[in-house]
C-alpha cells in the first residue's frame, strides 16, 4: 500500500502515517468514522502491530485521530474556529464559516444583576437585569452554552425578540445600538454536573470558559455572556499583529502582554 518513491530513510512508520493522513484529508475515512483494526492495518502495510501504533500515534499528535480504549481508532471530528480577535457573535461566526448552527433558548427571565456580573457592566449589584439562557449546537451536536446578561434598559426593546433565530448582537443593532469594542477572558475550566446535562457530556471534561464584556459607541457596557465551550468541538484561534490584537496571559495574579 505504501509508494516505492519515497526516500529510504524515511521510518515506515513515518510513511503509514503520511499515508493514513491522505486518505483522511482525501475522504476515504470520513469524520467521526472507525479507522480498520490495527492488526488489520498492520497486515495491509505488511509491518508489526509496535509500527502500526507509531503511525497512529504520529496521526493522533497531529489532532487527525482519537484513540479509545477498547473501541478503535476514529477519525477526529473537523472543529468549528473561534476567532477571539473578531467582534461578531459566536454564532455569527461559526455560521459563517459554513457551520449549520442552530440554537436552543432555555430561558430569557427578568432578575437582579448578581454582585460578580455587575462589577463587569459597571453597575450596582441587585440592579434589574434580562439573563438568557442558550444552547448553541453546532451540526445538530450540543457544543456550546452561553449565558448572556443585559441591564434591564438594554433588553427592554428586545422583550418580543426570537433569539432562537436572531443574534444578540443583531437584535441590539436592530434597536440601534451600536457595538464599538468587546473585551473578553478566556479560561480552562471543567464541565459541572448541570451543564453536562444541557452538553451531554459527563462531569469534569475540560471545557473552555469565555467572559466577553461588549461596549456600545459611547463606551457603555451593554453586555455580558459567560460562554461554557466543548473544546473537542470548537478550536480558539486568533491572529497576532502590533496593533490589532491584545493578548494578555495570566497565572497566579501575575499578568504579562504578549
Amino acid at each position: 500500500m505504501l509508494g516505492s518513491d519515497r526516500g529510504p530513510r524515511t521510518p515506515k512508520y513515518a510513511m503509514i502515517a503520511a499515508d493514513l493522513e491522505a486518505k483522511i484529508k482525501a475522504g476515504m475515512y470520513e469524520s467521526g468514522q472507525a479507522l480498520p483494526a490495527q492488526r488489520e492495518l498492520s497486515t495491509a502495510y505488511g509491518v508489526t502491530l509496535m509500527t502500526l501504533r507509531q503511525a497512529l500515534q504520529v496521526l493522533a499528535e497531529r489532532g487527525l485521530v482519537t484513540q479509545e480504549a477498547g473501541r478503535g481508532t476514529f477519525v477526529t471530528a473537523s472543529k468549528a474556529v473561534y476567532n477571539i480577535g473578531s467582534l461578531q457573535s459566536l454564532s455569527d461566526e461559526l455560521r459563517a464559516q459554513g457551520h449549520p448552527i442552530d440554537t436552543v433558548l432555555l430561558s430569557r427571565t427578568r432578575r437582579q444583576l448578581p454582585g460578580w456580573v455587575a462589577v463587569r457592566l459597571g453597575r450596582e449589584a441587585g440592579a434589574p437585569a434580562v439573563r438568557l439562557e442558550r444552547l448553541r449546537r453546532v451540526g445538530g451536536v450540543p457544543a456550546i452554552h452561553q449565558v448572556s446578561w443585559l441591564p434591564e434598559a438594554v433588553a427592554g426593546p428586545l422583550a418580543h425578540v426570537d433569539f432562537t433565530s436572531t443574534s444578540l448582537y443583531g437584535a441590539l443593532a436592530e434597536t440601534g445600538a451600536v457595538v464599538e469594542r468587546a473585551t473578553e477572558r478566556l479560561n480552562p475550566g471543567v464541565l459541572s454536573a448541570r451543564l453536562g446535562k444541557i452538553l451531554e457530556k459527563p462531569t469534569g471534561v475540560p471545557v473552555f470558559l469565555s467572559d466577553r464584556v461588549t461596549y456600545s459607541a459611547g463606551d457603555e457596557p451593554v453586555l455580558f455572556d459567560r460562554a461554557t465551550i466543548l473544546g473537542e468541538f470548537i478550536e480558539v484561534r486568533t491572529d497576532r499583529a502590533a496593533s490589532a490584537v491584545s493578548v494578555r496571559w495570566t497565572r497566579a495574579g501575575q499578568e504579562t502582554s504578549a
